[in-house]
């Protein structure tokens, strides 16, 4: 019998707890827990990329990156290896404030985008603590729509990517890996429709295992942890959003004027 990717929908959000809490701690030995030590470990290490652009290069426009540990980083080699980072070297005139912070769901990076300050576009990376920690559809939803809505106040351009298909990350072991597929699907669904109702772009690394270069090549492009991306995870992330949200060209349109 082939076996199914994902929980079916079925599955109260009850119940997916009660399994994700025994698996966990039925396989808290070995490979889980050091894996579990080594998030900690990134956690602790990771660095927000920031950099403050103009001279000695042409003012090139403001970024605001606000999220979630994919945000800052946690899992790069160093800051630079970020997305963050990645933007930063190919826009050296760009300046770069990064408010995102390890752990942080949707309704907490709601609050990263308050005070006066205005900037060009506000890049979210966000979503997979939410996932993992089972936030309920309408709390994803508020949370979500509370985001996109803050950071629209804040700039012209706003783009959201939520993370990809956490299912997939060496970290989790069915049954749960089927949980946060199917969760990841749902959040995914979500931004889909709460993207287009506020105006944001939305940008899709959601993939299932058999095309998910993640799944496919797990030590390449996870960090040690098996959760986070490693600095080729990041690359891919970049790549698509240059790719979906174009925004190398919009950048490069700002430093240009046009």
């Amino acid at each position: 019998m082939k076996k199914t990717q994902w929980m079916p929908r079925g599955v109260g959000y009850g119940l997916a707890l009660v399994l994700l809490v025994s698996v966990v701690a039925a396989g808290a030995s070995g490979c889980t827990v050091w894996r579990m030590r080594q998030a900690v470990v990134l956690a602790s290490q990771s660095e927000p990329f920031e950099q403050q652009g103009g001279a000695p290069f042409a003012a090139a426009g403001r970024l605001l990156v606000v999220g979630d540990s994919t945000a800052v980083g946690t899992g790069a080699s160093s800051p630079l290896s970020s997305v963050a980072g990645l933007i930063g070297r190919d826009h050296p005139g760009l300046s770069v404030t990064n408010r995102a912070r390890d752990g942080a769901r949707l309704a907490d990076i709601a609050e990263q985008l308050t005070g006066a300050e205005r900037f060009d576009v506000v890049l979210v990376l966000g979503g997979g603590n939410d996932v993992i920690r089972l936030t309920r559809h309408d709390g994803l939803r508020d949370g979500l729509r509370r985001t996109l809505a803050a950071a629209g106040h804040m700039a012209p351009v706003v783009i959201y990517m939520p993370s990809g298909n956490v299912g997939n990350a060496p970290f989790f072991f069915s049954p749960v890996s089927w949980l946060m597929t199917r969760r990841s699907l749902d959040l995914h669904a979500i931004a889909r429709t709460e993207t287009a109702q506020s105006g944001a772009i939305y940008v899709n690394v959601f993939a299932e295992r058999q095309a998910d270069p993640f799944a496919q090549n797990p030590q390449r492009f996870h960090a040690a942890d098996g959760l986070h991306p490693s600095d080729a995870g990041y690359v891919l992330w970049y790549e698509a959003l240059n790719r979906q949200a174009k925004l190398g060209e919009r950048l490069k349109s700002l430093a240009s004027g046009v």
